[in-house]
């Protein structure tokens, strides 16, 4: 499978809050507090400012599309000059997701938003994979079917019908894939971990061979010669970009699907263990204690308690 797709199945993205947003006009502002989250929001009327700390502005004009990863604060408003209402704070006082800003009627905006859940499992695994930010700008190739998908999920939801949330996930999942594999994106330098190195011509052998072969016994040497490479080559390059040496990304990718399949409780912890390249259920439950803090079994039963509350 490749890697991006394999990612995206991981968190398992669910997209809430559809109708979300606000209405504005006049002077207005809205902050964002850092919570690690994935929003994402599309004009439809008129034009905004998007302030980030230490980045320039960016202005969103009608039809642009933005998936933001808060993982810094930022604010939308009418420009940099207004003081900001805290979103979650007016979101409280009104009981409602949609809001009504500013004073006046001039240069009205309609802005909808709404935002990713991904699967506890693996949210870690998000990091390292979404820049600050995506822009899809309305005159994108893109900008179309990003929409198009955004509409036939909220339409799936307001109207189910048969088998609705499998479409609805599978919709959910394109729209992900859909952003991030936007050509000018990949070309940009706001490429990080994954992304950064499946754009690498150096590191994304390395990172293909892992994925389609994860139970396959690696090393630094066989990894080096898929990516003809020398070994030094390959560890410092992969360091660079993926943060880490090929063999810990090997063991991270192999914790992230144990972890996945203790939550789905599917397979045994053996069956786990041999599937993702551990010869011995004991290797296995010594590795994912010492990198997830608790054995496979407690894992797999703090799920379980978990999905029933939930």
């Amino acid at each position: 499978m490749e890697p991006l797709s394999e990612v995206i199945r991981l968190l398992r993205p669910r997209a809430v809050l559809f109708g979300a947003g606000f209405d504005a006009s006049g002077e207005w502002g809205l902050s964002f507090r850092p919570r690690g989250d994935l929003l994402f929001c599309w004009i439809e009327q008129g034009e905004c400012e998007l302030l980030r700390p230490d980045c320039a502005p960016v202005r969103l004009q009608r039809g642009d599309f933005a998936l933001i990863y808060t993982s810094t604060s930022f604010t939308l408003a009418s420009d940099a000059s207004v003081v900001p209402v805290d979103s979650e704070t007016a979101v409280s006082a009104t009981k409602k997701i949609r809001l009504t800003l500013g004073s006046g009627k001039r240069d009205p905006i309609i802005l909808h938003a709404g935002k990713f859940l991904m699967h506890e499992a693996n949210i870690d695994l998000l990091a390292g994979l979404m820049p600050r930010l995506v822009l899809i700008e309305s005159s994108s190739v893109s900008s179309g079917r990003v929409r198009s998908l955004l509409s036939m999920t909220e339409e799936e939801a307001r109207q189910p019908g048969p088998v609705s949330q499998f479409v609805i996930e599978r919709l959910v999942e394109l729209l992900l894939v859909e952003i991030l594999r936007i050509d000018h994106f990949w070309r940009s330098d706001a490429l990080t971990g994954l992304l950064a190195g499946l754009a690498d011509a150096i590191t994304r052998p390395a990172l293909l061979a892992i994925h389609q072969d994860v139970a396959h016994p690696w090393t630094i040497d066989a990894l080096a010669g898929i990516c003809a490479v020398s070994r030094s080559t390959l560890a410092a390059r992969f360091r660079a970009i993926m943060g880490m040496p090929p063999i810990a990304y090997l063991l991270r990718w192999r914790m992230a699907l144990a972890k996945d399949e203790l939550t789905q409780g599917a397979r045994s912890i053996g069956e786990i263990a041999y599937a993702i390249g551990f010869q011995s259920s004991s290797a296995f439950t010594t590795s994912f204690t010492r990198m997830v803090g608790c054995s496979p079994k407690r894992y797999a039963q703090q799920a379980r308690k978990t999905t029933t509350l939930a």
